[in-house]
């Protein structure tokens, strides 16, 4: 049934009957494929196989592979019949727990724009077929809600169909969440055959799915370069399909300050490249609610006591503002650091908490505590001068105590405007992070570590067995800027080469946390601005993005090369639904299975 009587049980469940010159009409098509071996062969269609020659996309469902082209893999037990039913596109019907939701019926809208997606031709589509029905059963009713840490985004699904021509797909699910990823999967085992000219469905089918990480993230900078509504909006329909989860917002930098602050219009108006690149709060709410769409928190980060600096003009509250030379001060330019004597600056922080808190309603909040330097606080003789008067020296610790000064200050303005929910804080590795801080300043209960360094760096497992809880985004594999010519000098950039999406697909989390992997949240991949904006946005994170999430989804124990023919159609997948995702292989390795890779057949 995997090989040679595969073909034919697919086709005929259809009610076809050969007929070469009918099936092709006037479009001519010249190959199809036949099952061989665990392998989906081109073949040159004629009367003589045209039997036994089906599409692509029908073929790769289940020849050789257990789970199809499904991507990211499933966790749980997958059983698929090579058996197809046409799908009659105008009679789809759908039963929601919460149809007269705007979330649930977005998500449907959704759900038929992927489906829409996958016909390349609506004038030759085959009219006819099965009404397909898809009911989704949630344990909450179908109640709105937010994604949280704690959140339950299992799934299962099953498709059967019957003799009065209707294929029913049922999803159950605890939550709006895990149902939408059920519907992704579903959408997945719908495929358009270009020989039948049909939208088929998987006939019967089972899975049951749940995520292995619960943080699977992209990173974003807004602040080096601007990215428009629509490309954000492009992202996150890239993340839903491999069921991401988390959009990390680095929304402002010392570069730009592109947001509204309602209390402080200054701010943006002073720190935006232009007025017409800012984010208004109808932006940040019209994103936020996107990205709930399609499963996905927005989680805002204000980068601080570093990496600040435009739109803080005429405040006084800032250290080595754009000094130069700048390597003399920061890791780039322009500089700036908040001066965390000034008692009102904290007066802005809480304005600037105070409308993210509103706009984004996080689960986490992202602090920043990135890149903090000793020589710009130590430029500043106002700053000397608080410490000295407290009877502080001018060492690295006196200005460690500087910065927890500063950390705690601002976090007691975070928790004001979150309504004393303590709201767990994200914090970058830095020196502050070192061992001989991070007991002192940093609570483990409170505060979770973002880990940017190489994956092998020690001072990982030294966070970890102190109880905190970490994302790992390791810059080795993944941060997605890495690979680019240089930018402040000649060469290339500074985290240079380029990493390959197998880096990423082997970028085993537990590796990296050893005894300590059940503190591990997730991962994310980063893309820092400098050198990338929104027109080469979608080839630096897709496909790439697609192996970060089947890593986070199912951590697969066997190797990428397993993945990578799957890879090769889920990227004709994303450039469907408008994602310009980065080409991996000539368009002949998709057609040639296991052709291509050099050692494909010492396997």
């Amino acid at each position: 049934m995997r090989c040679a009587a595969l073909a034919m049980v697919a086709l005929l469940a259809f009610g076809w009957t050969p007929g070469l010159g009918e099936a092709l009409g006037a479009d001519d098509l010249i190959y199809g494929y036949e099952c061989s071996k665990g392998i989906c062969r081109k073949v040159e269609l004629s009367e003589e196989n045209f039997a036994s020659a089906i599409s692509l996309p029908v073929c790769r469902l289940f020849c050789g592979s257990d789970i199809g082209t499904l991507w990211p893999k499933p966790t749980g037990v997958v059983q698929l019949e090579p058996l197809m039913r046409q799908v009659d596109v105008a009679n789809i019907e759908f039963q929601m727990p919460g149809t007269k939701d705007k979330l649930w019926k977005s998500t449907e809208q959704r759900w038929l724009n992927l489906l829409e997606a996958k016909v390349p031709n609506r004038k030759i589509l085959k009219k006819g077929g099965y009404q397909l029905n898809i009911i989704v059963n949630t344990a909450d009713a179908g109640a709105p809600m937010r994604l949280q840490l704690n959140t339950d985004e299992s799934y299962a699904l099953s498709i059967g169909s019957n003799s009065a021509g209707q294929v029913t797909a049922n999803i159950t699910a605890n939550n709006f969440f895990g149902a939408r990823h059920g519907l992704e999967t579903l959408s997945q085992l719908i495929v358009y055959d270009d020989i039948r000219r049909e939208v088929q469905v998987v006939a019967n089918a089972s899975i049951a799915d749940a995520p292995f990480y619960k943080w699977r993230g992209l990173l974003l900078d807004t602040s080096r370069n601007y990215y428009s509504v629509k490309a954000i909006k492009r992202t996150l329909d890239g993340m839903a399909m491999v069921k991401l989860n988390t959009f990390h917002w680095h929304i402002t930098d010392s570069h730009s300050f592109p947001l509204e602050i309602s209390k402080r219009p200054e701010l943006s108006k002073l720190g935006a490249y232009s007025p017409s690149k800012v984010y208004t709060h109808s932006d940040v709410e019209d994103i936020v609610e996107y990205g709930r769409v399609r499963g996905i928190r927005v989680m805002p980060e204000y980068d601080s006591p570093a990496h600040v600096g435009e739109g803080w003009q005429h405040k006084n509250m800032t250290a080595c503002f754009n000094a130069q030379p700048w390597n003399n001060y920061c890791v780039e330019p322009p500089c700036g650091q908040l001066d965390p004597t000034v008692d009102d600056m904290y007066n802005v922080l809480e304005d600037i908490f105070s409308d993210m808190f509103k706009l984004y309603n996080p689960d986490v909040f992202h602090m920043g505590g990135d890149e903090v330097s000793v020589a710009c606080w130590n430029s500043s003789a106002s700053i000397r001068n608080w410490m000295l008067e407290r009877g502080w020296n001018l060492k690295e610790e006196d200005f460690m105590r500087l910065w927890g000064h500063y950390q705690m200050e601002a976090l007691s303005r975070v928790d004001r405007v979150a309504n004393g929910s303590h709201t767990p804080i994200i914090l970058w590795t830095s020196t502050l992070t070192d061992e001989r801080y991070i007991d002192q300043y940093l609570d483990p209960a409170r505060y979770i570590i973002q880990i940017w360094t190489k994956g092998n760096d020690r001072v990982i497992k030294k966070i970890l067995k102190r109880g905190y809880r970490i994302i790992v985004s390791n810059y080795d594999a993944l941060y997605f800027d890495c690979g680019g010519g240089g930018w402040v000098n000649d060469g290339n950039n500074w985290c240079s080469p380029y990493i390959g999406w197998q880096k990423v697909y082997q970028n085993d989390l537990a590796q990296i946390a050893g005894d300590y992997k059940h503190h591990v949240l997730g991962a994310e991949a980063a893309i820092w601005s400098e050198q990338i904006d929104e027109y080469t946005l979608d080839n630096r994170f897709w496909p790439r993005a697609s192996a970060l999430a089947e890593r986070l989804w199912s951590n697969p124990t066997e190797g990428w090369r397993q993945a990578e023919s799957r890879l090769l159609l889920h990227r004709e997948r994303l450039v469907a639904n408008g994602i310009g995702a980065e080409a991996l292989q000539p368009q002949w390795c998709l057609q040639n299975e296991n052709e291509c890779p050099i050692d494909a057949y010492d396997l």
